[in-house]
C-alpha cells in the first residue's frame, strides 16, 4: 500500500471513528431521557396576580404572515392590562404597511400594541429584540418569531413556571402547521421532534444546560439584563444568551405538552439557508464560550455535554469529508478482500445508524400514537441529513474561520395544508453554485456504486445509496425550486 493510500484511510478511519462518537451522543442522549423520563414539570398553580409580560414579535419582510402572528399573539387569554405586544419591524417592504393597519385596528379595540421601527438592521434579530427591551415594560418577556400561531392558552401555561424564582427561561415545543406538505416538510418536522423531545427533554430533565430557540419561548427579563442582554456577533442570538445566562445561575424550563404550532419551510434553499445560519451560529457560539464553560466550575458531565452540544455540527463537517474520502479507501483496502473491511466498517456504520435512527424513532413514539406512520420517513431523514451535509458543512467551515456573513431569515408564505401554494410568491432565495457540487457528488457516488458492483464489494453500497440519493434530491431540486419566478 502507497503511503498516500495509507494516509488516506488513517483519516478516513479518523473521521470514522469521530462520527461514531457523535451518533453514540445521540445514544447517549435517548438513555438519558428515559432515565429521567418521570421528572416532567408539574404544572403548578397560577399566581394570584398575572404578572406583566411583554411579548416581542421579530419581523422582517413578512407581508404573508405578519398579520396572522400579530392577531393570533392577540387573542391570547391573558388579563388585556397586564400584556403589551411589540411588534419590531425592521422590514423594508408593505410588511411595515400591513402590521401599522392591523396596530391600528387592535388599538381601537383597546389592546396595547406597538409598531417599533428603526433606522437600520444593525445586529439584525438580537438588534431588534434588544431595541424593543429599551421601551419593553413587561417583567417577562415572550418571543414568537413570524412563522407561529401561539395557541391562545400559552401565556396562562407558561408563566406559572416562573413562580420559582430561579427559573429564567421557559421553551414550550415546536409544532408544525403544514407538517405533511411535502416529503421535505415531514423529514423537517421529524428532525425537529428530535431535537425538542429528545434533546431538550433529556438535557432539561437531568440538569444540564439547553437553550432557548429563538421562538415560542417566555424570559424572565432580569435573566436577559443580567445575563449581558441580546448580542448580535453570532447568527444564533437565543443559543449565546442561553449559555450566557445559565453560566450565571440561571435555570430553564423546557415545557413538552405546551406546543406553538410554526411553518415549516417548503422550499429547500430556505431550509438550507436556515440549516446554514443554525450550523454557523452554533459553531460561531461554540468560539466565543465553550472555554469559558470548559474553565468554570460547572461539574463536568455540564461541561462534556455542553461540548457535544455546541460542537453538534461539526458531524456535518464530518459526513462531507466522510463523502469524500470514502472511494479512496474502498480502494486502498480493495486488495484485502470484502470480509475483513466487513468486519471492521459494518459494525461501525450500524452502530452509528442504529444510534441515529433510535434517536429519532424514541421522539416520535413520545408524542404521536401513530409514530409507526412516521418512522416509515427514516430512510429519506437519513438521506437527506447527509445530502444536506456540504451546505452545513460549509457553514461550520466559514464559522471556524472567522468569516462574519448577514443574517439571512427564512422566507415564510403561510402554507398551512397540501393544497396551499408557494410559486410565484416573493422571497425566493438567490441561485448559488452549492446544487451544483452536490449533483457532481451524487454521480461520484452514482461511480462508485458502479465500482463496488463491479469488484464485489457490496456491503457499502447501502450507504453509498443513501449518500447519492441525498445529495441528489437536495441538488436537483434546490435548482428546480430556484427556477421558479417570485412575483413582483
Amino acid at each position: 500500500m502507497a503511503w498516500w493510500q495509507s494516509t488516506l484511510l488513517i483519516l478516513y478511519c479518523i473521521v470514522l471513528g469521530l462520527l461514531l462518537i457523535y451518533g453514540a451522543h445521540r445514544g447517549f442522549i435517548v438513555h438519558l431521557y428515559y432515565r429521567n423520563r418521570h421528572r416532567t414539570p408539574e404544572p403548578p398553580a397560577p399566581p394570584d396576580v398575572w404578572p406583566t409580560v411583554t411579548v416581542q414579535l421579530p419581523v422582517y419582510n413578512e407581508r404573508y404572515v405578519v398579520e396572522r402572528l400579530i392577531r393570533s399573539v392577540a387573542a391570547m387569554d391573558y388579563p388585556r392590562d397586564r400584556l403589551d405586544i411589540q411588534i419590531l419591524d425592521d422590514s423594508t417592504d408593505d410588511t411595515a404597511q400591513i402590521a401599522e393597519t392591523c396596530v391600528e385596528a387592535l388599538r381601537r379595540e383597546g389592546y396595547r400594541v406597538f409598531h417599533v421601527r428603526r433606522g437600520s438592521r444593525e445586529g439584525f434579530k438580537a438588534g431588534a429584540l434588544a431595541e424593543g427591551l429599551k421601551t419593553a415594560g413587561g417583567e417577562f418577556i415572550a418571543v414568537f418569531d413570524a412563522d407561529f400561531v401561539p395557541p391562545e392558552g400559552l401565556l396562562r401555561r407558561v408563566i406559572p413556571h416562573f413562580g420559582d424564582p430561579g427559573v429564567g427561561m421557559a421553551q414550550v415545543r415546536w409544532g408544525h402547521v403544514n407538517r405533511d406538505y411535502s416529503l421535505l416538510t415531514k423529514v423537517q418536522a421529524i428532525f425537529l421532534d428530535g431535537h425538542f423531545v429528545m434533546e431538550h427533554g433529556a438535557r432539561s430533565r437531568s440538569g444540564l444546560f439547553f437553550n432557548f430557540n429563538g421562538t415560542a419561548g417566555v424570559w424572565r427579563r432580569r435573566c436577559i439584563e443580567e445575563a449581558g442582554g441580546w448580542q448580535g456577533d453570532t447568527l444564533t442570538e437565543d443559543l449565546d444568551l442561553s449559555y450566557r445566562a445559565q453560566l450565571c445561575g440561571w435555570r430553564f424550563v423546557f415545557l413538552p405538552d405546551v406546543v406553538a404550532p410554526a411553518e415549516i419551510p417548503v422550499d429547500v434553499n430556505a431550509w438550507k439557508t436556515q440549516q446554514h445560519r443554525w450550523a454557523k451560529g452554533s459553531i460561531q457560539t461554540a468560539r466565543k464560550l465553550l472555554p469559558r464553560v470548559l474553565k468554570s466550575d460547572l461539574p463536568l458531565r455540564v461541561k462534556a455535554e455542553s461540548f457535544f452540544h455546541l460542537t453538534g455540527n461539526f458531524s456535518y463537517l464530518l459526513m462531507a469529508l466522510m463523502a469524500v474520502l470514502i472511494f479512496p479507501a474502498i480502494l486502498a483496502r480493495a486488495h484485502m478482500g470484502w470480509y475483513r473491511v466487513l468486519l471492521v466498517d459494518l459494525p461501525l456504520f450500524s452502530m452509528a445508524t442504529f444510534a441515529v435512527s433510535s434517536f429519532y424513532v424514541c421522539s416520535q413514539r413520545e408524542i404521536s400514537p401513530a409514530w409507526r406512520s412516521q418512522i416509515k420517513y427514516l430512510p429519506c431523514l437519513m438521506s437527506i441529513g447527509m445530502g444536506i451535509s456540504l451546505n452545513n458543512a460549509r457553514a461550520v467551515i466559514e464559522a471556524l474561520w472567522g468569516h462574519r456573513t448577514e443574517f439571512y431569515r427564512t422566507p415564510k408564505y403561510r402554507i398551512e395544508r397540501p393544497g396551499d401554494t408557494w410559486r410565484g410568491k416573493r422571497y425566493r432565495i438567490g441561485r448559488t453554485w452549492m446544487p451544483l457540487v452536490e449533483l457532481l457528488l451524487c454521480g461520484y457516488f452514482t461511480c462508485l456504486i458502479g465500482f463496488c458492483l463491479r469488484q464485489g464489494i457490496y456491503f457499502p453500497i447501502p450507504f453509498l445509496l443513501m449518500f447519492g440519493f441525498g445529495f441528489l434530491y437536495v441538488g436537483t431540486t434546490s435548482i428546480r425550486q430556484s427556477q421558479k419566478k417570485g412575483e413582483g
